[in-house]
């Protein structure tokens, strides 16, 4: 069995109903899925960067980026309501099925224009510096949650009266994921089969550098953000 450091496995099934054909839809002149894949590439940090997909289109593109496709992705893990810790655990069972194992995996999303290769190489170097399990890129939310309302019976409430009056900088700074990559160590994914490990750190993004694109309308915000923060 030959033992490589690490792969960048960039998840682009070929169903997307909220946006058709979303993984290679055009994203400022380039389909969306280079990104992701010229990020890993250019990071040097990956003994190789695959493309784990159901989709044929899909494969040629990522091809002609210059990712890999050894393999199309099950039924099972193309579906709906698959997992993503279950399309990578896939992924690795096929390597080894071709007698190569990984000591990292770094999973990257085919709809993340703004990662870059600056931001996975300081990635995996806190990995192999702190002695942590993995690493997640994770923002700050802009408004703080703890002032959040509810509408009750038509009309608008504090959640949480008594934060009411705290001001913003005196309540706790709460974070979530990016939604652009998890970075892990293959044997603690084993254990937990989770893509946020108990021993993760937290990479922190600026705000510019992040949007979830899962409607038409964050599309055309992202490209604004895009345009504005590169």
């Amino acid at each position: 069995m030959e033992r490589k450091n690490a792969v960048a496995v960039i998840t682009a099934r070929g169903g997307s109903k909220r946006i058709p054909h979303k993984n290679i839809k055009e994203f400022c002149g380039r389909p969306i899925i280079e990104y992701s894949i010229e990020a890993a590439l250019k990071s040097g940090v990956f003994d190789e960067v695959m493309v784990s997909t159901d989709d044929s289109e899909i494969a040629e593109i990522a091809k002609r980026a210059g990712a890999a496709v050894p393999f199309y992705r099950s039924k099972e893990a193309a579906g709906d309501y698959a997992a993503t810790h279950e399309v990578i655990l896939e992924v690795l069972e096929e390597y080894e099925k071709r007698g190569v194992t990984f000591e990292k995996v770094c999973c990257i999303y085919p709809t993340a224009p703004f990662l870059t290769a600056d931001v996975l190489r300081e990635s995996m170097e806190r990995l192999e510096q702190t002695g942590a399990d993995g690493v997640v890129p994770v923002v700050a939310y802009s408004f703080p949650p703890q002032r959040c309302f509810v509408i009750e019976q038509d009309r608008v409430k504090y959640k949480w009266e008594e934060n009411r009056l705290k001001r913003s900088q005196d309540l706790e700074r709460y974070y979530h994921d990016c939604g652009q990559f998890y970075l892990l160590r293959v044997e603690a994914f084993r254990k937990e089969r989770s893509m946020v490990l108990h021993n993760t750190m937290p990479y922190i993004m600026d705000e510019m550098k992040v949007q979830d694109i899962d409607t038409p309308e964050d599309w055309k915000l992202a490209e604004v953000k895009y345009r504005l923060s590169m």
